[in-house]
């Protein structure tokens, strides 16, 4: 598969398309006034800069003064289109490559419909002496009637590549003042990279700067500075929730099959794994009982595979106005492939998503949201592997079911005899008690029927009665305290035994 093109290659395309206006939004403008410079250099155009700061300037002329007086947007606007002019006159008759005129934060001053109005005239006007007026600007939208002439160009985050030279580059400088001592092996260092992907290019540098101010080291011990600095970044965009994900697979009882399944498939994400012609593993739907352990499977994959764990809560994405909840949708997923590899975890999926099953109440809303996911879940390239979790299964659209949306399908059941040892085992350990002091064959017995969060919940009310009567824990007050409390398989049989038949030669079972 080819490469996909560069900022660079993408901007110059545009402006060999005769644009008049081509719109940049963007945090990073320091790098995208430089890509319009290197578009200008290879393309052979002319630079000019207007801000409401320093008026308009010839870009290209080192120390050129600002032209006075061309502070005010109306002002600028006219001192750019003047340049266009002067810029294909001499050029000569039937020119095409005009200058590039950049306009740094001009669309708050397009509130003004003075400013708006001339800012269209003055597209049309360069652009049909071949020039092309560049938007830079933070914000995320333009007015409508602007954006519908525009081309938009949306800035890629740095690769591999760029943020190795940026690392590179960065340390350079940071060693001219004291030196820096680099201590990283080449798995390290990918590591490292392999962290720092979906950071922007400043913050890439910022966090290299960060990382050796104090100790004046870059090594190792900084792989936890990035990430920290990578859950920052997720928790204030506020559409996904970084997860902490200390459990591993030996912390869970049972699910063999499951087990077996990601152990089969964690080099498949290694960079060679392409070479053997193996293909990536994209997701697990994971369906089952309340309790048994699905939610826990999305952490013990993330800390199995050595990859971030992301939550996204779908149902907060839903927002009153129109087109905010697909946009918010859109920008969740943005961000997942930004910050990929990553596990992404959709919790209790079919809440989400139930209207779009049926005839819905919310103006085509939910299945437009769930008809964006499909398509994403389909189509999306970057390393991100998903985790949906349902517990009922009536409510999931059958869309979502077929093969190929997921890698596989599980069923997660009630833990067999031998699960519910296991799980006695780990929570009993886990709780600083020796598991060899009980009789957990027994534990297990008195238990059928119980989830491994039952079981969790009967052990901790077991220690709470312990400790008031100033007792130690015993198999017998165990059992008790289980029997006191019955399970869901009790108290909602019916339903169980429907979901049970349900995934019956539909689903691959966990254990």
């Amino acid at each position: 598969m080819p490469d996909a093109k560069s900022n660079l290659d993408r901007l110059c395309d545009l402006v060999r398309g005769q644009n008049g206006c081509i719109w940049i939004p963007t945090f990073e403008e320091d790098y995208a006034q430089q890509l319009v410079h290197d578009a200008a250099l290879r393309l052979g155009r002319g630079v000019w800069t207007w801000s409401v700061i320093r008026g308009v300037q010839d870009a290209k002329l080192a120390g050129a003064s600002p032209e006075t007086g061309t502070e005010n947007p109306i002002v600028g606007l006219a001192a750019l289109a003047r340049a266009a002019e002067k810029a294909d006159q001499s050029a000569g008759l039937g020119a095409t490559n005009g200058p590039l005129l950049v306009c740094l934060d001009l669309v708050p001053h397009l509130g003004d419909e003075r400013v708006l109005r001339l800012l269209r005239e003055t597209i049309g006007r360069v652009a049909a002496r071949g020039a092309t007026v560049v938007l830079i600007d933070h914000r995320p939208d333009l007015p409508p009637v602007l954006s519908s002439d525009s081309a938009r160009l949306e800035l890629t985050l740095p690769t591999r590549d760029e943020l190795h030279q940026i690392v590179k580059s960065t340390l350079q400088w940071a060693h001219r003042g004291t030196p820096v001592r680099v201590n990283l092996s080449r798995r390290e260092l990918d590591t490292m990279l392999r962290n720092l992907a979906g950071l922007s290019r400043r913050q890439a540098r910022q966090v290299v700067i960060d990382a050796v101010s104090e100790d004046r080291k870059f090594d190792a011990s900084d792989i936890n500075r990035i990430m920290a600095i990578k859950r920052q970044a997720v928790t204030a965009g506020g559409l996904l929730e970084y997860v902490k994900s200390p459990v591993d697979l030996s912390r869970i009882g049972g699910m063999r099959r499951l087990k077996q399944w990601l152990a089969d498939r964690e080099h498949a994400l290694d960079d060679g794994a392409l070479e053997k012609g193996l293909v990536p593993p994209r997701g697990l739907l994971v369906l089952g009982v309340q309790g048994a352990g699905k939610s826990l499977c999305a952490k013990a994959i993330a800390t199995a595979w050595q990859r971030p764990l992301l939550r996204m809560d779908v149902g907060a994405l839903y927002d009153r106005y129109i087109g905010e909840s697909e946009r918010r949708l859109r920008d969740a997923l943005h961000q997942a492939e930004a910050m990929s590899p990553i596990v992404l975890w959709i919790d209790e999926i079919e809440k989400a998503f139930a209207s779009a099953a049926s005839t819905s109440t919310d103006g085509g809303l939910s299945r437009r949201m769930f008809g964006s996911l499909l398509t994403w879940m389909q189509e999306h390239r970057a390393p991100v592997f998903v985790v949906a979790t349902a517990n009922d299964i009536e409510a999931l659209p059958p869309e979502l079911l077929r093969k190929g949306r997921f890698d596989e399908i599980f069923f997660v059941d009630l833990p067999c005899a031998e699960a519910r040892e296991e799980i006695f085992r780990i929570h009993l350990a886990k709780r600083k008690r020796d598991p060899a002091q009980f009789d957990v064959k027994a534990l297990a017995a008195g238990t059928e029927g119980y989830s491994g969060a039952e079981i969790e919940q009967a052990i901790i009310a077991a220690l709470h009665r312990a400790h008031a009567r100033d007792e130690d824990l015993t198999t017998q007050l165990l059992l008790q305290t289980a029997a006191n409390s019955p399970p869901l398989s009790v108290t909602m049989r019916e339903r169980v035994e429907e979901l049970r038949d349900w995934a019956r030669g539909r689903c691959v079972p966990a254990d």
